[in-house]
């Protein structure tokens, strides 16, 4: 298997590279049965692999835990001032290649 990190090829069944101490394998996270680093999903329970917990990263919690609680009830209150509010856009494209 070889490491994503260094690139340095180690045997089939080691779970750390021998070179720079990678973690080879991944695991899934709603069983924890070990994935091989090609899997895109889990063969024992079927859940995407490439989707990380959301405690591994923050960009995918819940805006409840990070918006601040007055600016929620402002949003929450001007809600139905907003509904129906339509702005007219204009987009202008332009090829610039070989304008010169």
């Amino acid at each position: 298997m070889k490491c994503p990190n260094c690139l340095q090829n180690n045997r089939a069944a080691a779970k750390f590279c021998a070179q720079c101490g990678t973690l080879l394998g991944r695991a899934c996270v709603a069983c924890g049965i070990q994935l091989p680093p090609s899997a895109k999903f889990c063969p024992e329970c079927g859940c995407q692999a490439a989707v990380l917990p959301e405690s591994a990263d923050g960009r995918f919690v819940s805006p409840d835990s990070y918006t601040p609680r007055h600016l929620a009830e402002k949003i929450l209150t001007s809600r139905a001032a907003l509904e129906g509010e339509r702005k007219q856009v204009t987009v202008l494209f332009a090829d610039l290649q070989g304008s010169m």
